[in-house]
């Protein structure tokens, strides 16, 4: 019976060590260029959704691109809520696209829409030189 318990538990806390570090790479910046870009576009659609608010966002010359905010807590506390977005609006993200360049996505630090400023990672937005 205790090798039984001791198998369990050790494939539990193994378990538990996986899910834990691929969460931490999902949250993590690793993914993203440390430089930052600026991306306009139309927004196509708005996911106001766990683990991070998004907009699909086509662009006039590089297609649709995801743009991922902060967790729902930070994103509302910047300010950005349901309907600060539409299907339609124009947005201008800046934010730090991710290292592999196939893959169409940004970690926005901040968002305009409709003449609106969202600060989402007010410590991470850099100032244009």
């Amino acid at each position: 019976m205790s090798n039984r318990l001791l198998s369990v538990t050790t494939g539990g806390l193994f378990a538990s060590c996986l899910f834990l570090s691929s969460a931490w790479a999902h949250h993590g910046w690793e993914w993203a260029e440390a430089e930052q870009m600026e991306l306009t576009g139309t927004v196509k659609s708005v996911a106001i959704i766990p683990p991070h608010p998004r907009l699909d966002v086509e662009t006039p010359n590089d297609g649709v691109w995801r743009i991922e905010l902060g967790n729902p807590s930070q994103t509302k506390r910047a300010g950005f809520v349901e309907g600060s977005a539409k299907v339609g609006d124009t947005i201008t993200a800046t934010g730090n696209r991710a290292k592999d360049h196939g893959e169409k996505r940004m970690k926005a630090v901040q968002i305009t829409v409709n003449g609106k400023t969202y600060d989402i990672y007010p410590d991470r937005i850099r100032k244009a030189k």
